[in-house]
């Protein structure tokens, strides 16, 4: 990407921000418009994990948004396909190194240093200027992370895996997805590219959810929103009050698979069924 359009694409990631509102929304919108598939209720639908999934304070919402564009992406390049699976979780790696480059970290609570659990930490948030924090982190990643989506979208097909398995997928066949919306999901396997962070499969469930009420509803975002509460207090009860997946899952997958054989052995089934009914 050269110098010009480097920075056409700052200042639309900022000027998208500051009218959507959210981190999530607003990488999942520009990404989706690189790509030229705009997808507005499924970009309305991704508000809900900005703050690190429900502002728990986890992977930054800029994530979630980055890797449900390059699952999309994906899908329309490979079909529908479980190769199609291992190319969006890579894809995903990519992102999130690139954005580990530049942020530091990936957790929403490191970059922000405010814990949005409490309304110290929301009222901090504001006080001291950290919306401007996010907004020139959006401008300065945009850029790299069309670049690391579009690598990690070109890799190599000869080395990918014939039947990888994706839990965030695996939970929205449950949940009566479509197959584009399966491969969407397809890179918060093991907690976000294997990472071993805030569970995928949790966050595929509530952007699911909210897709679902938005298209019967038209429904406005709300911090907190009662309905994807719900889910998260459903969900603690059955993690027994774990929300990353390394310790949900009592290990950190070292590959695709691993995290294959770890669903296919019947590892998250419990956890997939009840988000699958929440």
């Amino acid at each position: 990407m050269n110098i010009i359009k480097s920075e056409k694409v700052k200042l639309k990631a900022k000027r998208a921000f500051i009218k959507k509102g959210t981190c999530s929304r607003t990488f999942f919108y520009l990404l989706n418009r690189e790509f030229g598939f705009p997808k507005e209720d499924e970009e309305i639908a991704l508000d809900p994990l900005a703050g690190g999934i429900l502002q728990q304070g986890y992977q930054c919402g800029m994530l979630w948004g980055a890797s449900m564009a390059a699952g999309a992406e994906a899908f329309r390049k490979y079909g529908n396909q479980s190769q199609t699976i291992d190319i969006s979780i890579k894809a995903t790696q990519h992102i999130m190194e690139s954005f580990k480059s530049r942020a530091k970290s990936i957790e929403c609570e490191d970059i922000t240093n405010c814990d949005f659990k409490s309304k110290f930490g929301l009222l901090k948030f504001f006080l001291y200027g950290k919306p401007l924090t996010c907004l020139k982190l959006a401008g300065k990643w945009a850029p790299e992370a069309i670049k690391a989506a579009n690598e990690g979208l070109a890799i190599n097909q000869s080395n990918l895996h014939q039947h990888s398995i994706s839990c965030a997928s695996e939970l929205l066949k449950k949940m009566s997805g479509n197959d584009e919306e399966i491969y969407m999901v397809a890179g918060f396997a093991g907690g976000l590219g294997l990472s071993g962070n805030g569970c995928g499969a949790l966050a595929a469930a509530i952007w699911k959810k909210g897709l679902e009420l938005n298209k019967k509803e038209k429904r406005k975002p709300s911090f907190p929103d009662p309905e994807m509460e719900k889910i998260l207090n459903v969900f603690y009860k059955v993690s027994d009050y774990k929300i990353e997946c390394n310790k949900i899952c009592g290990q950190q997958f070292k590959s695709i698979d691993d995290h294959t054989q770890f669903i296919k052995n019947g590892g998250c089934q419990k956890l997939i069924d009840v988000l699958a009914q929440s």
